[in-house]
Parts: structure tokens; sequence; C-alpha cells
């Protein structure tokens, strides 16, 4: 790590700590020339995969769209916003777990549903609904009717 004072490249670490709940490392340091001390921080960076649309189009993952749809489904239902966000990580380290650069929409949409299931099922039958694309009510019995499984 170059020094920031005078560019020196022999830098030591002084000190280390986790912080923004252990998302990243903060590192105090001390440049062995000039003895200046600066702090840097080191996060991982994650990558989240492309989604395949069911056209066959990609887009980047977006969070915001992820988030919009579980608001949508649970509007008035009783999950916190901690949940949803909590869902949300989950969901987002799935992703990320695959390993893959690409994930298809359906995957996508199934993990969602496999989420909101155990989080509220109301919003489970709401989301199934938008996207499995119920025709008509007796769609909703059948899934419903899962539920109980």
């Amino acid at each position: 790590m170059f020094c920031p004072f005078c560019s020196e490249q022999e830098t030591k670490v002084i000190d280390s700590r986790l912080v923004a709940e252990g998302q990243q490392v903060r590192r105090r340091r001390e440049c062995m020339v000039c003895h200046e001390r600066f702090t840097t921080f080191e996060s991982a960076e994650l990558v989240m995969p492309r989604v395949i649309k069911r056209d066959g189009s990609r887009e980047p993952f977006n969070e915001d769209k992820l988030r919009a749809g579980l608001q949508r489904a649970l509007e008035k239902r009783p999950v916190s916003t901690e949940k949803v966000e909590q869902c949300i990580l989950s969901l987002k380290s799935q992703l990320r777990a695959t390993g893959e650069r690409e994930v298809s929409s359906e995957l996508l949409g199934n993990l969602i549903m496999k989420a909101l299931k155990e989080l509220d099922k109301v919003a489970y039958v709401r989301f199934a609904s938008v996207y499995r694309s119920f025709e008509d009510i007796r769609e909703f019995g059948e899934e419903i009717a899962r539920l109980g499984d």
C-alpha cells in the first residue's frame, strides 16, 4: 500500500478491525519512511450475476426491482422492514452462491417464492399469481391448496 503522504510503498498495519457489521475491514497503517498514519478500508467486491429474462435478453441484477416486487407482494402485511431486508440479503447471497455469471429469471423467481412462502403466505400467493400468470380462480385455489402440503 502506498503512503498517501510521501508515496512510499513500505507501510505496516498497526491495527485492524471489522466494521459495517463485518462487511469491511478498517486498517490503521503507518508509513515506514515518513511515519504518517492513515486509515484504509477493505471490502470484498461481490459481483451479482446477470439475469436472463424469459425472452432471452439479459440485464444486470437489480436490487431495487427485487425490493419493489417484495414490497408489492407484502403490502399491508405484518412483515417488518428488517425482515424484508434480511430476505433481500439472503436472496442475493443465494444468487452469488450459485457461482454463475448469469442466472435465469425462473431461478430468481423460484428463490423469491420460496422466501415469501416462509415469510408470509398471503404475500407468497400474491407474488405467485403474478409470477405464474394465474388465469382464473381455480389456479389460485390450487396454489393455496399446495400451501397446506
